[in-house]
């Protein structure tokens, strides 16, 4: 069975091939750009010394300076390719090791106001789920991970994503070849303004505008060309007054659709490649087939459309060329190229959108594939079924952002297991870290992802959470608060979804006093439960333990132990059944040095 070392020696023998890769090229650079500074010293000293007697010299050296030129610049895209391969492996070995850490996008800006675990969960953030995931290459892609990383898909689509998943983990070179396209190691494509421009309405409309722009133009250039008496002159000078009461009369829809263009017109090659690599990959997962049939559904590949756009900004961005200045005025350069993106997007723009989703998709797949590769040997894909009620049971359990030396626990909850675990323990004996892992988890299973496991069942649930409730003194409200109106959320979210919840309550009601708390939680718990949710909370309070007491609370008690040794607090962090029958705080408090 392949192990996270042997993924690890693999990356290694990679990255020891593309710096080579890379140190051959950066040779070959110096001597390209050695060897353009001679030919322009060769110009320079025969141009003294012969001047226009040896233009045939000179010509030649201009030639093959252009040559290499072109040669040149063809090796510093694959140099920086070769760069952007050896970042991908750096990057890959950073994860395998844990070492990742704060080293990747972060996602903050993704991260919804206002929701019911993605705060708790660390799902946004340094050191997030995101931050471990998100090895896209375009925003479309980092939106995609975002939002299946917000809201669980339906069994039938996870099972679909899975299969799509399983074959792209066994395709690093696919994930190389992604990585290293558009020669930078940067995130691109702008899909949310792509996608607006596109679909906005056409400012140049009509066929035979275009055509009548093109004729006048042709004829403009026809008439310079034979240009040989006055009456033609008398009539370039027409055509021109004619160029310019055109250009006059459309110059604030060209000025529209050039300003329109140009955030949208950023990292299109990226795209064209990236839609080119969805078309012409070999696959076999029904997905994956779904969506290379969905960028060929225009009848013209998607990538080849985008290829075009791509060309037709480059023609129009060339008006900013000093050389082409007066040519381009005399053929109505900008006009021209801009009829030609309206026609562009007349005929396609409303496919972008779709063409987009595509490539986010295909991404994020292709970033879940990756997280399932770097973890052979401790991560599963779920069992997930419709059942009767709420149900999850994991043996091995593990967090998915700790390292693979982490402690795994086995737990199950729902079914015909105890519907409510009430977590207790000593500080940092792994209560909290034990309801993220199971959210974080079950966050994996239901967008399509394996999980840190050795097995994992479960039902369709959502996720209410209450483990980083914070006051707020901008908003007026205290911690109590706070924790209350999560709950009332919480209960909400169970009604609406008639108890197919999973809830994760840390330390509940920790912000009032121990009568109140023990009577407010067994109220909420109890009625959590009567719903029909399943889930976890944790105490410091031994009271709300007695809760399991009660014949039909459907709850059992669990807890971490911990030990003192030497002044040294040890933990095992495994989870045994039972209420936790010591403490350590007063012990942690003296090893401090407090007097107490």
């Amino acid at each position: 069975m392949t192990t996270r070392a042997d993924v690890e020696t693999e990356y290694r023998e990679r990255l020891r091939q593309r710096r080579q890769t890379l140190a051959a090229k950066e040779r070959v650079h110096a001597r390209y750009g050695w060897t353009r500074v001679v030919l322009v010293l060769a110009m320079i000293a025969i141009a003294i010394v012969a001047g226009l007697a040896a233009a045939t010299w000179l010509i030649a050296l201009a030639v093959a300076f252009v040559v290499i030129a072109i040669a040149h610049g063809r090796l510093l895209n694959a140099r920086d390719r070769a760069a952007s391969a050896v970042a991908f492996y750096e990057r890959g070995i950073a994860r395998v090791t844990h070492q990742w850490i704060g080293h990747g996008r972060d996602g903050r800006h993704l991260a919804p106001a206002h929701h019911l675990y993605a705060d708790d969960l660390d799902v946004f953030g340094r050191g997030s789920l995101f931050e471990l995931l998100a090895t896209t290459r375009t925003h479309a892609g980092e939106e995609t991970l975002a939002r299946w990383l917000l809201a669980p898909a339906p069994p039938d689509v996870v099972h679909a994503r899975q299969d799509a998943v399983r074959e792209l983990a066994g395709r690093l070179d696919l994930r190389e070849r992604v990585a290293i396209i558009g020669d930078a190691q940067g995130i691109g494509v702008h899909a949310r303004i792509l996608r607006a421009w596109a679909t906005t309405p056409v400012a140049l409309q009509g066929q035979a505008p275009r055509i009548g722009v093109a004729v006048l133009v042709a004829s403009t250039i026809a008439v310079a060309w034979w240009m040989d008496s006055g009456a033609l002159r008398y009539l370039f000078l027409l055509l021109i007054a004619a160029q310019l009461g055109v250009a006059q009369f459309y110059k604030k829809r060209v000025l529209a659709v050039v300003e329109a263009v140009d955030e949208p017109a950023h990292d299109l090659e990226l795209l064209a490649v990236l839609l080119r690599t969805i078309e012409s990959e070999s696959v076999t997962a029904p997905r994956l087939r779904e969506l290379q049939a969905a960028v060929a559904r225009s009848g013209r590949p998607a990538s080849a459309e985008i290829g075009r756009l791509s060309r037709l900004i480059g023609w129009l961005s060339m008006r900013h060329n000093v050389y082409l200045a007066i040519p381009a005025s005399i053929v109505m350069w900008t006009t021209q190229w801009a009829f030609a993106i309206e026609a562009w997007r007349a005929r396609a723009g409303g496919d972008v959108p779709g063409w987009l989703d595509v490539a986010g998709e295909f991404e994020a797949l292709l970033a879940l594939a990756t997280f399932a590769a770097e973890h052979p040997d401790d991560a599963v894909f779920p069992a997930i079924a419709d059942g009767p009620a709420p149900a999850i049971a994991a043996v091995d359990l593990k967090h998915p952002t700790l390292p693979g030396s982490a402690v795994g626990n086995t737990l199950s909850i729902g079914g015909d297991a105890s519907h409510l675990l009430i977590v207790s323990g000593s500080n940092m004996s792994g209560k909290s870290t034990l309801l993220r892992a199971l959210g974080a988890n079950v966050v994996l299973a239901q967008m399509g992802a394996p999980v840190r496991a050795a097995s994992f069942q479960m039902t369709p649930v959502e996720i209410a959470a209450a483990i980083r409730v914070q006051d707020s003194l901008v908003d007026g409200r205290s911690k109590f608060m706070a924790e209350i109106t999560r709950m009332k959320e919480v209960v909400d979210r169970t009604h609406d979804r008639r108890g197919a919840v999973l809830f994760l309550l840390d330390e509940i009601l920790g912000g009032t006093n121990s009568h109140d708390r023990r009577i407010g939680s067994e109220a909420l718990l109890a009625g959590l439960v009567k719903a029909g949710a399943i889930g976890l909370v944790t105490t410091h309070d031994l009271a709300i333990g007695t809760i399991a007491d009660r014949p039909d609370s459907r709850a059992a008690n669990v807890h971490f132990e911990d030990r003192f040794e030497d002044g040294e607090l040890i933990f095992d962090y495994v989870l045994r059944p039972g209420v936790v029958r010591k403490s350590n705080a007063i012990a942690l408090m003296r090893s401090l040095g407090l007097d107490v």
